[in-house]
């Protein structure tokens, strides 16, 4: 891409070409700085690449933002006529958990398993532009983040039918929202990475996801987290979706502030696999159009 400049020469005025360049590096990570800057320059090709996705999906119009309600809720249904039945017990509280967490939870899943095949998917893409391939995978976060913002008022729906209080630290409950989207984009580029590499990822991840989802508090209460065996507790407490999802549902549901372990846990899965996510990511770029040809 050129584009003229002007330059003053005395009393001429001379237009000069200038050249912005952006190609791949030789080996291993680039200097971060300028690919960060980069990164952040092209933000608008990622937010339009999500547009284009949203598009595709028919979400401008108004069964396609209906299904994006209609699915995680029906199955929400499904889980709580589930849970209901082998409980033998009807729990309101326990269907308003139940939409929070798995509308939150679906983001998640959404991103990563989005993100996983956004590589591949841009094969063209990837050979005939240059630019931070790391835009493809953040495309595919910010378009499961815009499916999610239509489900938000759908809880709060539920939250008022079923008569919970409301609290101004509710707005707090962000900072875990916050989290769970750094850790989107960490979970997105690094199966994104894997997929290149493994072409299986994306056909295991489905199963990997569902697990996951039963591991974290969605489809049970944080509290019930006490009754568990000595084994599966320590497994759920090193999920990284728990103190997330816990914490998240506290300050909606409960209005309490979590524990400060749980604020502490969360930024640092979110910062964590997000720096890990991003470096392995951009190390292997470089490789990424010569195996997708």
């Amino acid at each position: 891409m050129t584009a003229p400049t002007r330059v003053h020469h005395g009393e001429r005025d001379e237009f000069e070409p200038v050249y912005h360049h952006y190609g791949p590096h030789r080996a291993g990570l680039p200097p971060l700085v300028p690919y960060f800057r980069e990164l952040w320059a092209r933000r608008e090709f990622a937010a339009e690449m999500s547009k284009a996705t949203l598009r595709g999906a028919n979400v401008n119009t108004f069964f396609g933002q209906a299904w994006i309600v209609l699915n995680p809720l029906l199955l929400a249904g499904v889980y709580y006529l589930l849970v209901t039945i082998i409980r033998q017990r009807h729990d309101p509280e326990l269907f308003t958990h139940l939409t929070l967490a798995l509308f939150a939870m679906t983001m998640v899943q959404t991103a990563a398993s989005s993100g996983a095949t956004s590589v591949t998917g841009s094969g063209r893409l990837l050979i005939n532009t240059a630019f931070p391939r790391l835009l493809i995978p953040l495309s595919a976060v910010r378009t499961a983040f815009w499916r999610f913002l239509p489900t938000i008022p759908v809880y709060l729906f539920f939250h008022a039918i079923f008569g919970l209080s409301w609290h101004p630290r509710m707005l707090v409950s962000l900072y875990f929202l916050l989290t769970m989207v750094v850790f989107s984009m960490g979970l997105a580029a690094l199966f994104a990475t894997l997929q290149v590499y493994f072409r299986d990822t994306s056909s295991f991840l489905p199963y990997f996801l569902r697990l996951w989802m039963y591991l974290s508090p969605v489809l049970w209460m944080p509290e019930m987290l006490a009754r568990m065996s000595g084994g599966l507790r320590l497994l759920v407490e090193l999920n990284p979706m728990y103190p997330m999802l816990t914490g998240y549902a506290n300050l909606l549901q409960d209005q309490a502030y979590p524990p400060l372990w749980m604020w502490i846990a969360a930024a640092a899965w979110a910062i964590g696999t997000v720096v890990g996510g991003f470096l392995f990511f951009i190390s292997r770029e470089r490789e990424f159009a010569v195996r997708l040809t």
